[in-house]
């Protein structure tokens, strides 16, 4: 009955939240459904017998489907946060654009977001 639980209550609700921390810090669902499915595949025969497969394509499936959904919500922040930016700037512009550049041709680090 342990494993049983074990299969469906508590390596799926950790497959999401890892796939959702690997997501912000890798930035590409692809990798992390191939980090988890990886893990997963190594967890298989060495902590359970063959029986255990069917359960690694399953939670490779919800990794990918989490990282999407993960990556969907931080492209939609990060959006949020553009559209806030633009045109606050009251006529203060003490040699900035709207853009965070100071004029010396460097950006600052929130404004050059490279994950889009």
């Amino acid at each position: 009955m342990s494993n049983f639980l074990l299969l469906l209550f508590a390596l799926p609700i950790a497959t999401i939240i890892i796939s959702s921390v690997l997501e912000t810090v890798l930035r590409s669902p692809i990798a992390v459904t191939a980090l988890v499915f990886a893990i997963y595949l190594i967890v298989a025969f060495a902590a359970f017998d063959a029986t255990f497969l069917v359960y690694v394509i399953l939670y490779t499936i919800l990794a990918f489907i989490s990282a999407v959904i993960t990556r969907a919500i931080i492209n939609l922040i990060n959006d949020d946060e553009d559209d806030d930016d633009n045109g606050n700037n009251n006529g203060n512009n003490n040699g900035n654009d709207n853009n965070g550049n100071s004029g010396c041709g460097c950006n600052r680090y929130y404004n050059n977001r490279y994950y889009r």
